[in-house]
C-alpha cells in the first residue's frame, strides 16, 4: 500500500510496482487519515508512506499504525532536506526510508529487505543523517551477541564509509578487488546490512569509525 498527497508521484510509483510478478499493489492514499481508514479494510504487507501529508503526517500515522498492526513493515518516503522527519519515522518504528528520486531498483530491493524483515538503509543517506540516526532512539535490535571485526576489516570498513570501491580500496591496502569484495561481503554478513550506507551506520553507532572520518 502506498500514500502520497502528490498525484503524479503516487501514479507513477503504483504503475511501476504493479508491473512487477511478485508485488500486489493492495491500495492508495493521498494522506495519513486516508491511509489508516483503507487499513481498517484492506490488509497490506507492506505500507510505503510519505513524510509529509495534509490531514495527517507520514510520523503520526505510522505511530497509530503500528499500535493497531505491529507486524506491519514501514518504509518512509522522504525528500533530500527531511533528515529529521526520516529519524522520526525511524524512531516510530519504521522499518526503512527512501529519497523519492530513488531508481526502480532501489525501491524494489527496499520492498524485498524490508519484507525480509532486514532495516533499509537508502544509498544516499549523507553523512549528516547517518551521524542523526546514530545518535537517536532508534535501534534495530539485531545485535545479539558481539561482534568483533579484524584489523583488515577495520580499515576497511573505514575506507567503505569513505565511499572507496572495491578497486580503490584494494590499490590503497594493496589487496585484489576480489579480495576485497570478499571482505566487504563478510563485513555486510556480520553487520546484517545490505549496503554502504547500513555499513556508516553501523560503524558509527559502535566506534569503527568517528563523523570526521567521512568527511
Amino acid at each position: 500500500m502506498i500514500a502520497d498527497d502528490h498525484e503524479i508521484f503516487r501514479d507513477g510509483l503504483a504503475l511501476m510496482l504493479s508491473r512487477q510478478k511478485d508485488i500486489r499493489l493492495v491500495g492508495q492514499a493521498s494522506d495519513g487519515r486516508e491511509l489508516l481508514e483503507l487499513l481498517e479494510t484492506t490488509p497490506a504487507d507492506i505500507v510505503m508512506t510519505d513524510l509529509k501529508m495534509p490531514r495527517m503526517d507520514g510520523v503520526a500515522a505510522t505511530r497509530i499504525m503500528l499500535q493497531k498492526y505491529p507486524e506491519l513493515k514501514i518504509i518512509a518516503l522522504s525528500m533530500f532536506d527531511e533528515e529529521d522527519l526520516i529519524v522520526e519515522m525511524l524512531e516510530a518504528g519504521a522499518k526503512g526510508y527512501l529519497l523519492k528520486n530513488a531508481d526502480k531498483t532501489e525501491i524494489l530491493d527496499a520492498i524485498a529487505q524490508v519484507n525480509d524483515d532486514h532495516i533499509f538503509y537508502c544509498r544516499q543517506t549523507s553523512a549528516k543523517l547517518a551521524a542523526m540516526i546514530v545518535k537517536s532512539r532508534f535501534d534495530p535490535g539485531r545485535e545479539k551477541e558481539k561482534i568483533t571485526f579484524t584489523e583488515r576489516e577495520k580499515e576497511i570498513i573505514k575506507l567503505i564509509c569513505q565511499q572507496c570501491t572495491a578497486q580503490q580500496i584494494g590499490e590503497k591496502i594493496f589487496l585484489s578487488k576480489r579480495t576485497v569484495e570478499g571482505h566487504r561481503t563478510r563485513i555486510l554478513e556480520k553487520m546484517n546490512v545490505k549496503n554502504t550506507a547500513g555499513v556508516v551506520v553501523f560503524a558509527l553507532k559502535h566506534n569503527l569509525i568517528k563523523e570526521e572520518d567521512l568527511l
